[in-house]
């Protein structure tokens, strides 16, 4: 029996998409609600699943352009594995091949004794001789996280590599050649010249799409402000670890920056409110997007009635999201919707930026890197911890006079929380619910 795999409809109004890759080979056996393939739409990148089980015959390649409901592959339910050319030789079918190496001829005796060595010298040096090539970013990761470069090389000589992992490699290698060679080419002031073109995404076009309609369909324009980090900085210090064993999740400042907008939002609801046609749509909940960088790029899975959680409540919803996101499990559903994102850029190293709105939403929130700083306190000079914010919006909806009260307003609720934005909580009671 032959069961006809489809590309099935990520979503309304998409009506193409792109073949991201193939998780199994032509021929191979593949099982019942095996994922098969991963495709790309405008929004999120989703996984085929087989229906049956049986020999899967692939009809479409890598990276082609597909309509939704065509046919990309057929799985034979009858059918049996193509056998490997290593299983169909039998063990009867070596001596006939070699027969130089029978004891009888001691001729090709001294040339065996000679390639024994070679080959276990060989085996020797290889893996002390790794040396990985890190970015100045991995480094500091490694040293943030107390792994030096040698636990590193141990754990990826003791790895195991899989297909997936091999077939990454040889793509890799056929695409960027000029990497792999360049131990072997002589030196040159000049440098490589070669050029590299990769096809895009359907995200990333349908992204390069939607950031230029965005500056060419609204009057954008951003404010700015700075944020003493210090009382959330204490907070933390003092409750991360109690958090983290009340409700298994580290406090993160996403979650209190989260929350702080909530509450702002509700005083100026206009940056909450989006455009519809000639009318004005105003929100009574907080949709609250969280910009997450994936491999394939920008992603904004949205926290719904973020207004009614607690910290732990984000910060648990928060780490789902962005591991769906990055692990390619994310779903159009987690994607929908959202009146208000919020992007940190600061998790990269940056000082200060004007983040493009996502539509419909009328604004944005930029968050940076935290930097200690000279401000005034009381009349001194201090060295604080701080945080430049951003807030990008829609000149159309949002007055400047919104805009700048509420980041003014983010300001106060970050730098004075146990008052504000515990809601006249004490600590205690709102990061572990006392």
């Amino acid at each position: 029996m032959i069961i006809e795999v489809k590309v099935p409809s990520p979503g309304e109004s998409i009506n193409e998409v792109q073949l991201a890759s193939w998780l199994v080979e032509d021929g191979s056996r593949v099982e019942k609600d095996q994922e098969i393939a991963e495709i790309d739409s405008d929004k999120a990148t989703l996984s085929i699943s087989a229906e049956q089980s049986g020999i899967i015959h692939i009809l479409a390649g890598k990276g082609e352009s597909i309509e939704v409901g065509a046919v990309v592959a057929r799985i034979d339910t009858d059918g049996a594995a193509i056998p490997s050319k290593a299983k169909t030789e039998t063990p009867s079918e070596t001596p006939s091949e070699t027969p130089s190496e029978t004891p009888s001829e001691t001729p090709s005796q001294p040339h065996t004794v000679k390639a024994e060595p070679v080959l276990a010298e060989k085996k020797a040096v290889t893996p002390v001789e790794l040396k990985p090539h890190l970015s100045p970013l991995a480094k500091k990761l490694l040293e943030s996280n107390n792994v030096s470069e040698q636990e590193f090389v141990e754990f990826i000589k003791n790895y195991r590599f899989t297909k997936k992992d091999v077939s990454f490699f040889i793509d890799e290698k056929s695409n960027s050649r000029s990497s792999y060679s360049h131990t072997v080419l002589p030196s040159s002031s000049a440098g490589s010249r070669e050029t590299e073109r990769k096809k895009m995404s359907t995200l990333r076009l349908k992204l390069a799409e939607r950031l230029v309609s965005v500056k060419n369909e609204t009057a954008m324009l951003t404010t700015f402000n700075e944020v003493n980090m210090t009382p959330i900085m204490k907070i933390r210090q003092q409750y991360k670890d109690a958090f983290k064993e009340k409700h298994g999740i580290s406090l993160g400042f996403m979650s209190f920056f989260t929350k702080a907008v909530t509450e702002a939002l509700q005083l100026f609801p206009q940056v909450n409110a989006e455009i519809d046609g000639d009318e004005l749509v105003f929100h009574n909940y907080a949709d609250i997007g969280i910009a997450v960088s994936t491999p394939k790029g920008l992603m904004v899975p949205v926290i719904r009635n973020a207004e009614k959680m607690t910290l732990a409540e984000i910060e648990l919803s928060i780490k789902e999201l962005a591991t769906k996101a990055r692990d390619n499990k994310i779903s159009l559903d987690d994607l929908k919707g959202g009146t208000f994102t919020i992007t940190n850029g600061g998790v990269f190293g940056s000082m200060l930026s004007t983040p493009i709105l996502n539509p419909p939403q009328s604004a944005i929130l930029g968050m940076h890197n935290i930097v200690d700083r000279p401000i005034a306190i009381n009349g001194q000079v201090e060295i604080h911890p701080v945080m430049y914010v951003a807030l990008s919006y829609d000149h159309r909806v949002v007055d400047g006079k919104d805009s700048v009260g509420f980041l003014v307003k983010l300001k106060e609720l970050i730098e004075d929380p146990s008052k504000l934005l515990f809601e006249g909580k004490s600590p205690e009671e709102q990061l572990l619910g006392l």
